[in-house]
């Protein structure tokens, strides 16, 4: 039901998942994995000798020991070898199968069975959902001889998980009896496609709520950016479980309120890893990589071992620092951890080496994948796009189609950068016709942004502002920006009005637009409108943004901002930036430098 969720964009769904996953296994285990749940006493006729129900009893219980340990050679030998089985041997052995991967084989089991009870269709049902056969599975719900209200729930679960709501909303309305699965589940359906409010009436109408559904209705705000809404039903949730704080956690980070979620992990008393990895993914996804790394090493010293997740927001948290040593380190960790063969750490890897400024880290990565997806190979060609190296990544992206990987718009979005990066103006504009005409791709946004960057930056601004008038649909900051940039370097006074105005728009607090309009009527002479763009900042309570930068030095990151003179050593950086701008004086003629 839930894996629907891990296919949307966002960074924070990844924590969230992990969050509903600790709950939904609680109740999904009801019609998934009926080994557990039923002794194989419940079936037998009162007339079969006690040591007969202890041996069948024994075999099934071995059976789903096996099943569960992924042995299922072995656990298919206890079950030819039983000399009388009950629906509980069948059901054990044939959920085995779907439960790794061999679905064939558990219908035909199924088909062989001599008795079948609701249990049995009901884990039909489930391996038919797990094995992305949904229309199957329906097929066997509508066979069923009787249901039980796991049956409505199983099917329930599968057309939400499968996105098909409406399907779901039919039998949830057709089912004879409910119960606070069958609502938490169409609960969760309606919020995957930001119905908040049928979501809502569902979940007040719950008499007896549990854990699960206090927590899907917090996540489904979250998801659909109702933050404020997700607070004030986090604090009516009468027993606050690690499960739902992290949920909040992972809003907050969302909303870019560190602070807030800082406090609200620090109240954690039980930390388990899934509340440290949402922490951590916070820290790095809003660019605070350094706080992530320390977080790290607190969550090791506290003896909790990173998982996959750990790792993808430290390879992150390294890529927006970047600290290569940092990275090397982590990857260690990787490779000790026995994750250096994961396609997803692997391509995070390649594209962490590839920000830290060693490609050839990236290019020994790469070659270490057995199989390159799509990811992968896209991580690579960006690295060299990033690098300037536009041949390489040209042939790479050659070599992919032979290989037998289609290109998508990512793909091609990263030989436009390593065009941008190479200055290749005409290849540019026949790499986007080729996109649209030849594989059918539509432009998104940042294809026009890039496009738009190559050829201002070339000081065909004419050009550029052909290309945002064609855009489909309404440009943005990313597309209007890089104009302005050019229109200021090439004193384009009219063109750079339009840009600035268009910012002002969709950005009307960021100073930037107002600075740069600001600059190019100051390069042509027009002080009076640089007096008016500075009223205008003043009358709209605009304020300049401070500059950042960092560099890393022996192994040390060392932050910058405009104006700041906290370093302890300001007085010798001011002195080498004097003697940098004499140098560029004396030798390149940069007279307009300040020294």
């Amino acid at each position: 039901m839930f894996l629907s969720f891990c296919q949307r964009p966002s960074w924070s769904n990844y924590t969230l998942l992990f969050a509903k996953t600790q709950f939904f296994n609680r109740w999904n285990l009801f019609f998934i994995c009926p080994l557990d749940r039923f002794s194989s006493r419940q079936y037998l006729q009162p007339n079969v000798r006690q040591v007969s129900t202890q041996r069948i009893y024994a075999s099934n219980v071995q059976i789903g020991a096996l099943v569960r340990a992924g042995n299922l050679e072995v656990a298919r030998q206890v079950f030819d070898r039983m000399p009388k089985r009950d629906v509980v041997s069948w059901n054990a052995i044939f959920t085995g199968y779907w439960q790794n991967g061999l679905f064939e084989e558990s219908k035909r089991l199924f088909d062989l069975m001599p008795l079948k009870n609701v249990i049995s269709w009901n884990s039909m049902i489930a391996g038919c959902v797990q094995n992305d056969r949904i229309d199957e599975a329906y097929q066997y719900f509508t066979k069923m001889p009787e249901r039980n209200t796991a049956s409505w729930n199983a099917m329930i679960s599968g057309f939400v998980r499968y996105g098909r709501i409406e399907e779901a909303k039919r039998l949830f309305e057709e089912m004879p009896q409910r119960n606070v699965i069958s609502y938490t589940t169409m609960i969760d359906g309606y919020t995957q496609i930001g119905e908040i409010e049928r979501a809502r009436a569902l979940f007040d109408s719950i008499r007896r709520k549990n854990d699960v559904s206090w927590l899907v209705m917090i996540s489904g705000y979250i998801e659909n950016d109702m933050f404020v809404d997700a607070r004030a039903l986090f604090d009516l949730m009468p027993e606050k479980n690690v499960v739902a704080i992290t949920a909040m956690i992972t809003g907050y980070c969302k909303e870019g309120k560190m602070g807030s979620a800082r406090i609200l992990f620090d109240e954690i008393q039980h930390k388990d890893l899934v509340s440290w990895n949402a922490m951590i993914a916070g820290y790095a996804q809003n660019g605070d990589g350094e706080e992530a790394l320390k977080l790290h090493s607190q969550m090791l010293k506290m003896g909790i071992k990173p998982d996959h997740s750990t790792f993808v927001s430290l390879l992150t948290a390294c890529s927006s620092l970047p600290s290569l040593k940092e990275g090397r380190e982590i990857h260690l960790v990787v490779v000790k951890s026995g994750f250096e063969s994961d396609i997803s750490i692997c391509n995070i890897l390649i594209t962490m080496y590839s920000k830290c400024g060693s490609i050839s880290d990236s290019e020994i990565v790469f070659g270490l994948i057995n199989c390159p997806d799509i990811v992968s190979w896209n991580a690579i060609i960006a690295g060299y796009a990033q690098h300037g190296h536009y041949e390489k990544a040209l042939g790479l992206f050659h070599e992919m189609e032979l290989n037998g990987i289609k290109p998508d718009g990512i793909t091609f979005l990263t030989v436009l950068s390593a065009c941008d990066h190479s200055g290749k103006v005409k290849e540019s504009i026949e790499w986007f016709n080729t996109m649209r005409n030849v594989y059918e791709i539509a432009p998104r946004a940042e294809h026009y942004a890039c496009l738009v960057d190559i050829l201002s930056r070339a000081g065909q601004l004419d050009e550029a502002y052909k290309i945002i008038q064609q855009i489909p649909f309404e440009a943005d900051a990313r597309v209007w920006g890089p104009l302005l940039a050019a229109c200021r370097v090439h004193l384009n006074v009219e063109l750079g009005e339009i840009a600035a105005n268009e910012l002002v728009k969709l950005e009307p607090q960021n100073s930037g637009a107002y600075i740069m309009l600001s600059n190019i009527y100051a390069a042509a002479g027009m002080w009076g409108d640089v007096t008016r763009m500075r009223g205008l900042m003043k009358e709209q309570g605009v304020k300049k943004q401070p500059g950042y930068s960092w560099i890393e030095v022996a192994n040390k990151v060392h932050s910058f901002s405009g104006g700041d003179i906290s370093h302890p050593e300001i007085g010798k950086i001011h002195l080498q930036l004097q003697r940098i701008g004499l140098q560029m004086k004396m030798f390149y003629g940069c007279e307009d430098i300040e020294t």
